[in-house]
């Protein structure tokens, strides 16, 4: 797959980096400072399309010609379970998510900075944790892949081992739903 003209994805992620190379596009980086600070008051899918649009627009003025990408990927379970960055709290979330489903919501902002065209889209996925053990649990935060990653997991890592179903798009998980993204890319 290719594009027209040249793509900027607005992120550092290296698993978003990851699925672009997969899908074989091309594209530079360029991450967003934008303000990730929403209200309360939003729903998770409103949150991801306003972050997600945010992050495009920041960007786009520094590559006036180009194709803009942005994401926004959230954790959802009676709440926004965010990055938890401490051992303690990882294994809080865990021990929340054990046995039960969540969801995980992905926004997409596709901004064409040529033309002034904002194309958005938002993902929902639901994801079964396997029941865990408290050993399973300690175990897993020990390796540090918890911390930086929303709701304490990783799908694309070890946290992989511990999601037993799935319904929705696999790599919106990881932070970048592909099939969206070829959808949004043939419509702009």
């Amino acid at each position: 797959m290719h594009t027209k003209r040249p793509l900027i994805l607005a992120s550092g992620s290296p698993r978003r980096r990851e699925l672009l190379s997969l899908m074989g596009l091309s594209y530079e980086v360029d991450p967003s400072d934008a303000d990730e600070r929403v209200g309360d008051d939003l729903s998770p899918e409103e949150i991801v399309l306003e972050l997600s649009r945010r992050k495009a627009l920041s960007v786009a003025p520094r590559h006036p010609d180009c194709l803009v990408l942005a994401a926004d990927t959230i954790v959802y379970l009676d709440g926004v379970l965010g990055k938890p960055g401490t051992k303690e709290r990882a294994a809080q979330m865990l021990a929340r998510l054990s046995g039960r489903w969540h969801g995980v919501y992905t926004g997409l902002a596709l901004y064409d900075a040529a033309t002034d065209k904002l194309l958005q889209r938002a993902e929902y996925t639901r994801v079964h944790f396997a029941r865990l053990t408290p050993r399973e649990i300690e175990e897993y935060v020990e390796t540090g892949e918890p911390l930086d990653k929303a709701g304490g997991y990783g799908i694309q890592g070890m946290g992989g081992m511990f999601i037993d179903r799935i319904e929705g798009s696999h790599s919106g998980v990881i932070g970048l739903p592909m099939s969206a993204l070829r959808e949004m890319l043939a419509e702009i």
